[in-house]
């Protein structure tokens, strides 16, 4: 029973095919249709309650929930592989400088995307959640490293940092905000271990329907980085917001004569 049960696990293992970049271009599938549905409501549902059957708008409603719900794959593949990179970076100072960067680019295109202003301050993108998670988890290995401190005491120290994180995001009203942060936390504190990885990670995401489901790929992740485009990905959030924000706003309201 064990040899067939290890041989089982071994299978399933060694099925792992998809790299880092594989990954990225799953998240960014998802983050498109969920962000193309979320802007087409914002733009169009006033006209769409106005001049569409009621039958028309049921099945509207319906489509828009299934995108947005292939959406809610993007983020939890995000918080892995910020993870991953930063276990896997050379340089954590320039990964830091990079997310911190990258919430300052983006923060116009995300007020476009969140609400159609040009400046909102209800809301901050998710770079700057994803900014705030990584300096969490910096400072909590740190603690975790020091070896002289006793554990229960790293223990609380860690408690506390990832409260001050979670706090950070709740304050400053991120994307994902405090949930975000500690669902970083979780897929932090059990790195080493995949399965352990997947299952923490998609409960700590229970509270958004089908976003658990992003755990099946990362699983199947195989530790490959992929191809070499990460100012690609990093630069494809803001861009992808833009076009949309174009032809949403500019294209598809002539479309509709809106």
């Amino acid at each position: 029973m064990k040899e067939s049960l290890k041989s089982l696990t071994k299978k399933i293992f060694n099925f792992r095919c998809l790299s880092g970049s594989t990954l990225k271009i799953i998240a960014c599938v998802s983050m498109v249709t969920d962000h193309f549905f979320h802007m087409h409501r914002l733009r169009f549902m006033d006209y769409i309650l106005d001049n569409w059957e009621l039958d028309a708008i049921e099945r509207y409603q319906q489509i828009y929930m299934m995108g947005r719900g292939i959406g809610r794959l993007a983020f939890p593949i995000y918080c892995f592989l910020l993870v991953e990179g930063f276990f896997h970076t050379k340089n954590l100072k320039k990964y830091l400088l990079r997310l911190l960067v990258m919430a300052i680019l983006s923060e116009h295109a995300f007020n476009l995307l969140a609400t159609g202003n040009v400046i909102d301050l209800d809301f901050q993108n998710v770079f700057l959640t994803l900014f705030i998670a990584l300096l969490t988890i910096c400072g909590m290995n740190k603690v975790r490293m020091r070896a002289k401190i006793p554990a229960f005491a790293r223990g609380v120290f860690m408690t506390i940092i990832a409260a001050a994180g979670c706090f950070a995001a709740y304050f400053l009203k991120t994307d994902y905000d405090y949930n975000g942060v500690l669902s970083i936390v979780i897929i932090y504190l059990l790195h080493f271990n995949r399965p352990l990885t997947c299952i923490g990670g998609a409960l700590s995401f229970s509270w958004e329907r089908v976003a658990p489901l992003s755990f099946i790929p990362i699983f199947l992740y195989d530790g490959r980085r992929g191809l070499k485009a990460k100012y690609f990905f990093y630069f494809f959030y803001p861009a992808h917001i833009y076009l949309l924000y174009i032809i949403v706003y500019h294209i598809m309201p002539r479309m509709y004569g809106a």
